[in-house]
């Protein structure tokens, strides 16, 4: 089956009430679990390692304050865990996990997919939300990019490691590698490149700040299956190491309870998107 690139959708959400107080159903089960990593987070903290990225996250240089739309996902999961100290670490994308297997960072906490290579390395946890992929181009689509297929023989752009940077080059594309999110949209802009995928969610908050940009999204593209259930495009998760098999049964549970009453929900809204970002296959 063929999914079909959603664009559009994501109207700014017009007024958030005060920040809600959210009651849980559940409460924390993981006095099984055998690993320390659990009982070292709650002890001593954890440090998170995010890529500057709106608006999923972005640390503040003068307050060092995080904040975002998955920074905020990660404070709600981690205060129902019970793990009240959080620091964060900011670096490229692409240095996230090797980061995290060197133990700078203890989780990957940008959003990040299950990916055949990721996997070789590092465990995920449970779904935290879900988004598309966009064929971005110059305005006016000059070089008439309709499929992933007339991506080939071009030149396109993605972001270094990313699920885009992998499934592209698994197809065959010439990928241009970009360290941030910046450098990869001026990379479209001034065709250096003749294409970049990337998040729907993404492009869509950067077209908004950036009106007069000269790009566009392509409608109505194909998504292969493969895509979707292989090379990155299903649900947004965090990344852990392997060992840490507590701490990641407990995120794992703390994003479910969370998705669950309704504060996920919330955050999603408060960042202008909708329940449609809650489900794989939105109703």
């Amino acid at each position: 089956m063929l999914r079909t690139l959603l664009v559009g959708v994501f109207l700014a959400a017009t007024s958030m009430a005060m920040a809600q107080d959210f009651q849980n159903e559940a409460q924390p089960l993981f006095e099984n679990c055998g690993d320390p990593s659990l009982t070292s987070a709650k002890q001593n903290g954890i440090t998170l390692g995010i890529s500057p990225s709106p608006p999923y996250s972005s640390l503040d240089p003068g307050s060092n304050k995080a904040s975002g739309l998955d920074v905020e996902i990660h404070e709600a999961a981690l205060k129902w865990i019970g793990i009240n100290k959080i620091r964060y670490e900011v670096m490229p994308f692409g240095q996230l996990i090797s980061a995290m297997l060197a133990k700078r960072v203890d989780v990957v906490a940008s959003n990040i997919h299950i990916t055949p290579d990721r996997l070789k390395a590092v465990s995920f946890t449970g779904p935290a939300w879900w988004y598309g992929p966009a064929i971005v181009v110059q305005k006016g689509n000059p070089l008439k990019l309709t499929s992933f297929d007339s991506l080939k023989g071009k030149k396109i752009g993605a972001i270094a490691g990313s699920a885009a940077d992998e499934y592209l080059r698994k197809i065959g594309v010439e990928v241009t590698a970009f360290q941030t999110d910046a450098e990869e949209f001026a990379g479209i802009s001034t065709a250096r490149v003749d294409a970049i995928l990337e998040d729907d969610v993404k492009v869509l908050e950067y077209l908004s700040a950036n009106k007069s940009a000269p790009i566009e999204i392509v409608p109505n593209v194909e998504v292969p299956d493969e895509l979707i259930f292989k090379y990155g495009y299903g649900y947004a998760r965090y990344a852990l190491r392997k060992e840490d098999c507590s701490l990641r049964a407990a995120y794992t549970q703390a994003l479910a309870e969370v998705r669950g009453n309704g504060n996920v929900s919330y955050i999603l809204k408060k960042y202008g998107l909708s329940n449609r970002n809650l489900f794989f296959f939105p109703l």
